[in-house]
């Protein structure tokens, strides 16, 4: 009463608790609360006198381990007042609905700018999904539903051109003028502001995430965040709300920028993620990509938001977590026999090996897969052997694939066994498969009971370094002449090639010198 009736000033109230509070003095401030599961008859009869719950001895006697529910019903003074105080606050918070608007999905037109490639231009894939979401937020009747969440650093992955259009969020709008006014890309803040630029807080970002990917029951309104953040800050610092995200349901789009372990050079090991795949793996509501190329990024954003909103897909509660890089590199157009179903369930061949000789399958993912393209070339013209290369979207997703084909043939002895879809996809694929990405070896060792051929792994296990990509690349034997060299290895081992080939490639590529790598490109922000 005192509390309310002051004015002029804050309140502050101090409360004394006692833990076990009212529950007698077998409960009542003893270390031992938590170990103590069922209350003695005595106990309760002490509970119901001290809350002047109407029950009765003989109700309580009857059976003291299940006494009976009291409710006071809506008439009591202290449901009447609860109910009065959340009415007062808009209703139930939180309260899921089972419907909501229906959301107008965009059509081709929107992703069709990845599709293109980007000619002679080197982009990284951040800018190619910036690009695509700069589409996304333009798209009549759907753009407005989605919502940037970016903690930090919305200009080094090119957001800032977002700024005088799509406006950051302040409910009271910009009272101060920013450092960066005569710029023509200037902070602006608006009350209509579609970003959400909450600082370097990941926690507060979740929290947004949260809130804006459980709009769709919680308000009955579709919209969907995009949260994007370096890679390294994100299931790493946050698992724990995004594990709680997924337990509330939420939609939407995690986006962990300037990802892998070689790739971001000079910012320190903090930045150096080689593992965050592993992490999103264990949360059963996130689907991850680890995509090469901008067309691979438009299939699989149009996948996930026809998933969550399209209707027709049997769980739609999910988040897509996305990795995306700072290198850049040429971007190759869509060809014209794209495997959209591979670039979504995990896998598909964008490299068909040329000449005679024994045949190699090269897997790889992300930064990855112009390693695998370099390594193709190396040993077709220095080997003579003809390799393969898969872009593997998903090694997660492929594997959880897997393991659905394992519990089916599990459960259903009777009928005809299901194949995993990486054993379809290599069928009949010649020669052994060595498999790469900017990630621990973990990653691609995922797949393994599901590759029916020999299998080899490069990784980049161990800290990052802050020196250049080719140079962490070569001391992690994940750059393209470590792939020749491990290819060479694994067809020696067949017999298909000659055991000596493979101490001639390592002294031919120098592979214990860190100083020799030439794998990567220099610079890029975004």
């Amino acid at each position: 009463k005192a509390a309310v009736e002051h004015k002029g000033q804050p309140t502050v109230i101090l409360a004394k608790t006692i833990k076990g509070y009212g529950l007698g003095p077998h409960f009542e401030g003893r270390n031992a609360t938590h170990q103590m599961k069922k209350m003695t008859l005595d106990d309760l009869k002490q509970f119901r006198d001290a809350m002047h719950i109407p029950i009765s001895d003989a109700q309580l006697e009857e059976n003291p381990y299940q006494p009976p529910y009291y409710n006071p019903g809506t008439g009591d003074e202290t449901i009447r007042y609860m109910l009065d105080r959340r009415r007062d606050l808009g209703g139930f918070i939180p309260e899921r609905r089972a419907t909501h608007v229906d959301l107008a999905l965009p059509g081709d037109a929107a992703y069709a700018l990845p599709k293109k490639g980007s000619g002679t231009q080197e982009i990284a894939t951040t800018m190619a999904f910036v690009r695509l979401l700069k589409d996304l937020l333009r798209a009549k009747d759907f753009g407005h539903r989605i919502v940037p969440i970016i903690p930090d650093e919305a200009r080094t992955f090119g957001m800032d051109a977002f700024f005088p259009t799509a406006k950051i969020y302040n409910p009271n709008g910009q009272h101060y003028t920013s450092v960066d006014r005569e710029l023509l890309l200037a902070y602006k803040e608006s009350p209509q502001g579609q970003i959400m630029h909450v600082g370097i807080n990941e926690a507060g970002a979740l929290a947004a995430f949260t809130g804006v990917g459980t709009s769709y029951s919680t308000h009955g309104e579709p919209l969907i965040p995009v949260y994007i953040f370096y890679s390294m800050f994100g299931f790493q610092r946050t698992g724990d709300a995004q594990w709680a995200a997924g337990d509330q349901m939420a939609r939407g789009f995690i986006i962990g920028a300037t990802a892998g372990r070689t790739t971001l050079t000079g910012e320190g090991l903090q930045h150096a993620d080689g593992h965050s795949h592993l992490l999103a793996s264990t949360n059963p509501a996130t689907v991850s990509y680890d995509p090469a190329y901008g067309y691979e990024i438009a299939h699989i954003v149009r996948s996930g938001i026809e998933r969550m909103y399209g209707g027709a897909h049997p769980d739609p509660n999910v988040m897509y977590y996305m990795t995306v890089y700072n290198e850049p590199i040429v971007q190759p157009a869509e060809p014209e026999d794209v495997d959209v179903d591979g670039i979504v369930r995990g896998i598909h061949r964008v490299s068909v090996g040329e000449g005679e000789g024994a045949r190699a399958q090269l897997l790889a993912s992300g930064v990855g897969v112009p390693w695998a393209i370099e390594a193709q070339q190396l040993l077709r013209q220095d080997w003579g052997i003809a390799a393969d290369v898969w872009s593997v979207t998903s090694w997660t997703e492929l594997r959880r694939d897997g393991l659905a084909v394992d519990e089916h043939n599990f459960l259903h002895p009777g009928e005809p066994s299901r194949t995993a879809y990486i054993t379809q996809k290599l069928a009949g694929a010649p020669g052994p498969v060595i498999a790469v990405s900017d990630f621990m070896h973990a990653v691609q060792d995922q797949i393994r009971p599901w590759v029916q051929h020999d299998y080899w792994t490069l990784g980049a296990d161990g800290f990052g370094f802050s020196d250049t990509r080719a140079a962490a690349r070569r001391y992690f034997k994940i750059d393209g002449p470590s792939i020749v060299v491990r290819t060479l290895q694994a067809l020696a081992t067949q017999g298909a090639v000659d055991a000596g080939a493979v101490a001639a490639a390592i002294e031919k590529y120098r592979l214990h010198d860190v100083t020799a790598g030439t794998t990567g490109n220099a610079g890029g922000e975004s």
